[in-house]
């Protein structure tokens, strides 16, 4: 096969792998970063961080706006290290994240 039929070939695949990678998380990845990032201090309420579910302890910091939460959890708030300490996650799978977090408050 030669290079130009390869490359051909190739681009319908690698342009369908590029829109994959760029559309935003869903509700289910949120779940999924929540479950192997966040759950292990928001579970529990370890060092501070508002337990998931607990309407209270979220109700604030809900009032200040998504914009600030995914600003937090992206960039780091009191004990919380950007992104849960996990810097591999992209800015949309920690928005997903704070997304499941929060329907889970209200």
């Amino acid at each position: 096969m030669n290079f130009k039929r390869l490359i051909k070939l190739a681009t319908p695949i690698v342009g369908a792998a590029a829109l994959l990678i760029s559309l935003p998380a869903s509700a289910s990845d949120g779940e999924a970063v929540y479950n192997k990032t966040c759950k292990m201090c928001h579970a529990t309420g370890l060092m501070g961080a508002p337990k998931t579910g607990d309407q209270a302890a979220w109700a604030d910091r809900i009032a200040k706006g998504m914009d600030t939460l995914y600003n937090n959890a992206i960039n780091g708030f009191g004990q919380m290290k950007p992104k849960g300490g996990k810097k591999s996650l992209s800015d949309d799978e920690v928005k997903a994240a704070v997304d499941y977090m929060v329907e889970l408050a209200n």
